[in-house]
């Protein structure tokens, strides 16, 4: 029986110590308060990731997400460098499949700085010639290393299979080919269609007074409107393979093969999300990577490692295993990864198992919540998917109350062997 500490649970972030305010603009603002804190992290989101891009400028939401801070109508890239640095604060933007992120941290005493610097990013943007092409040719450099990485090409033809004529199936930096394509005046065209303030969602933590923290922010960002954007994409969920799809890529002089094998798997709003959580951890995290890197790595010593992982987004997931192996070895570990898959899915998890990874995910929990930056991605967390203030104090409960048979079904009900998607990557075999 897993006890659970009341004490802990309260210092979690819950509805009484989170403020959430929706400014006049649409903007969505979460803070916490942390008195004794020097400084703050920022977090959040905006419409504009790689769903909206032609499949033919693949990347643009990459590309532009990359170029915000290359330039604003008030600063050049180099003033902008300047600021942060006198600051000792960072900040950086990023995009994703639904979005465009991004994060910071400064002193409590520079935060009007820092959000001034993230409005600018967000709202003037001018994209200078000379920094779109250095940029370009920093991710073409990096999507040529890509295509030598045994990892990320197993993983990227996986996602391709599993997420088959779907947004989650395409690299969100795009390929060779598609960058080439992407002009200066695509970044500017997406930055003004798909960024405005109704989509945006900013997390600020720590020692900032919420108040002060609202007044700060719509100081810089009360101000915009964009009655022009175009509205939010809504995803299906994609069907889930009904056979075993096989495929090698050939990368030549590589020394380990690279294998990502698995079927679909859940949306984070699932009501399997704890269960699948929890099963994935026994099959492939806990310990020395579960019982797959037992078996694989730890038992037979044909892989260098193997995991398993869990893949909750909006619209859709995967629930696969990833292993590096001796080439001479792909097909063993392959066969021995489906034969442990299946006897975990025919026996279920043992009580120690499962009591042992609920005390892990309970016990790990508060200290992700150490540090501003962690509370930050927490409250974005709880918008993002729409989990309710009060999730962090009731999760620790909710993974405690889950049982063996409600892990053994979802076992049954996501993992299926015969119906795998296999992906290897390295030299020919």
């Amino acid at each position: 029986m897993i006890s659970i500490n009341p004490k802990m649970v309260t210092h979690l972030p819950g509805a009484g110590d989170i403020q959430r305010f929706v400014l006049p603009n649409g903007i969505t603002l979460l803070s916490r308060y942390h008195a004794e804190s020097p400084s703050i992290a920022l977090n959040g989101y905006i419409s504009g990731g790689s769903l909206y891009d032609p499949r033919d400028k693949l990347g643009r939401a990459h590309f532009m997400a990359s170029s915000l801070l290359r330039g604003t109508r008030k600063k050049n890239f180099q003033d902008i460098f300047n600021t942060l640095e006198s600051m000792g604060a960072s900040l950086m933007f990023g995009a994703s499949v639904h979005s465009t992120s991004f994060g910071g941290r400064s002193l409590c005493e520079d935060l009007p700085a820092l959000i001034s610097l993230l409005a600018e990013g967000l709202q003037e943007p001018v994209f200078p010639l000379d920094q779109v092409e250095r940029l370009r040719a920093m991710i073409l450099s990096s999507l040529t290393i890509r295509a030598q990485d045994t990892s990320s090409m197993a993983s990227m033809i996986f996602d391709r299979h599993i997420f088959k004529d779907h947004p989650y199936g395409l690299p969100e930096d795009g390929y060779v080919e598609t960058v080439q394509k992407i002009t200066r005046d695509d970044l500017v065209e997406a930055h003004a269609r798909y960024f405005a303030p109704c989509s945006l969602v900013v997390a600020i933590t720590g020692g900032g007074e919420p108040e002060q923290v609202k007044k700060i922010v719509e100081d810089s960002l009360g101000g915009w409107i964009n009655t022009d954007h175009f509205p939010e994409i809504e995803l299906c969920t994609p069907p889930a393979p009904a056979e075993e799809i096989r495929e090698h890529v050939a990368i030549p002089g590589k020394s380990q093969t690279d294998i990502v094998m698995g079927n679909s798997g859940i949306k984070r709003t699932s009501p399997d999300y704890f269960a699948a959580s929890l099963a994935n951890s026994v099959l492939g995290q806990f310990g020395m990577m579960g019982r797959i890197g037992y078996a694989v790595r730890e038992q037979a010593g044909l892989a260098y490692y193997a995991s398993s992982s869990l893949n909750a987004s909006l619209s859709a997931g995967s629930w696969e295993v990833d292993a590096g192996v001796n080439p001479q070895n792909v097909e063993k570990a392959i066969a021995l990864i489906k034969e442990e898959i299946g006897r975990f899915v025919s026996e279920g998890v043992s009580d120690d198992e499962l009591e042992e990874s609920q005390a892990n995910f309970i016990g790990r929990l508060p200290l992700s919540m150490e540090t501003n930056q962690g509370v930050a991605a927490a409250l974005i967390n709880i918008e993002r998917f729409k989990l309710g203030l009060d999730y962090y104090r009731s999760y620790p409960a909710a993974i405690a109350a889950i049982t063996k048979d409600q892990v053994r079904e979802v076992a049954r009900k996501y993992l299926d062997p015969e119906k795998m998607i296999i992906v290897s990557a390295g030299v020919s075999i």
